[in-house]
């Protein structure tokens, strides 16, 4: 892990429970959906930050084959017991696989990789797909940069997705939407969305 990722690694251990309370029922099926329109039947996806485990088990009750990460040890213990299967434990910059996944889904989660690492986390998650593998991401919408709540934010607008990855040639945006948060209470608290496939 990067030094100056501790806090928020920090912050999700001290709030696992309590994250993962908020956020496993929320109603995302919709959004789910749109993704595996993507991804061929009983597909290989990578939960990039699974969190609470809420998306992992929607794909596996749908009958992919899902592998899930995340940085905090004490979301994988809970996404672990949540999903039925094992969660690793593993920072986004240690992902190494080459052509193994029909997609990846980086919820709200590399959000809170510094805009000068975005680059290399891209490439990386690039490099996991297979060719024509999909990629599913989101940020809070704007251009915002820094700590908010304890942990570490990039925020992005469609410009900053596109200047983020414009190094990554075999990375294609395929669509970009905007959205209010899902959780009660948050709906005016906007989202960037995308969809981007790997060529």
């Amino acid at each position: 892990m990067m030094e100056k990722d501790r806090a928020t690694i920090e912050h999700y251990n001290a709030n696992a429970g309590a994250f993962a309370a908020s956020t496993k029922d929320v109603a995302f099926a919709s959004m789910q959906q749109r993704f595996l329109k993507h991804i061929p039947q009983h597909g290989r996806i990578l939960d990039f930050g699974c969190g609470s485990g809420r998306d992992t088990k929607y794909f596996l009750v749908h009958g992919y084959s899902v592998d899930a990460i995340d940085g905090s040890e004490e979301m994988c213990r809970n996404a672990s017991a949540y999903t039925g299967i094992t969660v690793r434990h593993m920072y986004f910059e240690e992902l190494n696989e080459t052509g193994v996944y029909d997609g990846i889904w980086a919820c709200a989660s590399i959000l809170h990789v510094h805009k000068e690492d975005l680059p290399d986390i891209f490439q990386k998650m690039c490099r996991a797909l297979k060719e024509n593998g999909t990629l599913y991401v989101s940020f809070k919408y704007g251009t915002f940069e820094g700590e908010r709540n304890g942990r570490y934010f990039t925020d992005l607008n469609e410009d900053g997705l596109r200047k983020v990855i414009r190094e990554i040639p075999e990375l294609v945006i395929a669509e970009t939407w905007v959205t209010g948060d899902a959780r009660p209470g948050r709906e005016n608290e906007k989202w960037l969305n995308a969809l981007l496939v790997r060529r």
